[in-house]
């Protein structure tokens, strides 16, 4: 079926949610012709694109990340911005993740107008998930979407490989800080721009503002990732929508303060950089393991592993021979 270029990017220039959910899906595919289309059209687009504010959230089992994004995404809408919000889960296809569950858990949000969210299924490859919601963050910025959420649902590489496409990481956590941060990767925290103490509600105010001092008092043992931004830990309650306003100007001013200095276009510009590399890694490897010698050769030299006779050096440098051909 022939792919029609002009609608799509006519569609997304008008903020057509529909268009935008069916380029989703031609990024998203594995068919050389809508990898091909999907590309065309990202380029096409790109000068409408870099627009937003580009957030990335995670956070320790049971900080409530999903009823936070509602809340503030359900402010941001209030206030006149446009969110989309697509969740990587590089987890989904062992554990069935929470692919089908992120609209129904997030019920009001998934059905306002200015809201658009998306999950990421995998393919069991987190680089694969980075690649696409790269592209389907610009073709949502194409849209319209002036504010793009990137919520991290898996564990381990996908806090750090989220961090590295948003222009601010924010780390949820919920009171109980001595135990809380042994759950979380010292790396996470390094790359955090905030800390977010979420659930400051009732009776667990007081446990909430002692955490905030904890968590504050971990940051100073860490090198800033920014001489222009020292990471403030701020508490809110996602269920009584206390302190997402202060979160929100949190943003704003570190927006404000790295694009004056400009820090945010060397980043973007790095991120850029970054991504390219990736690309051509990922397509060398996958060019390279399409070879046909490579195909008849990896079978036997994995034999000879699993039976000690042969090194994984020896293995790889005999592979990697094969390259000298081409």
């Amino acid at each position: 079926m022939q792919i029609d270029i002009e609608a799509h990017i006519k569609g997304l220039e008008s903020g057509n949610r529909r268009m935008l959910a069916r380029t989703i899906t031609l990024i998203e595919s594995v068919l050389p012709a809508h990898q091909q289309a999907a590309r065309t059209i990202i380029d096409r687009l790109l000068p409408r694109t870099g627009k937003s504010v580009r957030l990335g959230i995670t956070g320790v089992p049971g900080a409530g990340k999903s009823t936070f994004i509602e809340s503030f995404g359900t402010m941001l809408t209030g206030m006149g911005h446009k969110v989309a919000v697509l969740a990587i889960d590089p987890s989904s296809t062992r554990s069935g993740g929470s692919i089908l569950g992120d609209k129904t858990r997030m019920e009001k949000l998934s059905i306002d107008h200015n809201a658009f969210i998306r999950p990421s299924p995998s393919g069991g490859n987190l680089g694969g998930v980075a690649r696409k919601t790269r592209e389907v963050m610009l073709a949502c910025e194409a849209a319209g979407f002036d504010v793009i959420i990137i919520e991290t649902v898996g564990v381990g590489q996908s806090e750090t490989t989220v961090a590295s496409m948003v222009d601010f990481f924010m780390v949820l956590m919920i009171a109980g800080a001595g135990d809380e941060l042994q759950g979380i990767k010292k790396g996470v925290l390094e790359v955090a721009d905030t800390i977010v103490i979420n659930k400051a509600d009732g009776d667990n105010i007081s446990r909430a503002e002692a955490a905030q001092k904890e968590y504050q008092a971990a940051l100073h043992l860490l090198m800033p990732h920014s001489l222009n931004w020292n990471p403030p830990v701020l508490t809110c309650s996602s269920l009584r929508s206390t302190g997402l306003d202060t979160i929100w100007q949190t943003i704003l001013d570190h927006k404000e303060k790295l694009t004056a200095c400009g820090e945010l276009e060397e980043k973007r510009k790095n991120q850029t950089q970054d991504w390219l590399t990736f690309l051509l890694n990922e397509g060398l490897r996958d060019w390279f393991f399409q070879l046909d010698e490579v195909k008849s050769t990896l079978p036997q030299l994995r034999n000879e592993l699993a039976e000690g006779t042969l090194s994984p050096t020896a293995a790889a440098t005999e592979l990697l021979h094969l390259l000298r051909r081409h």
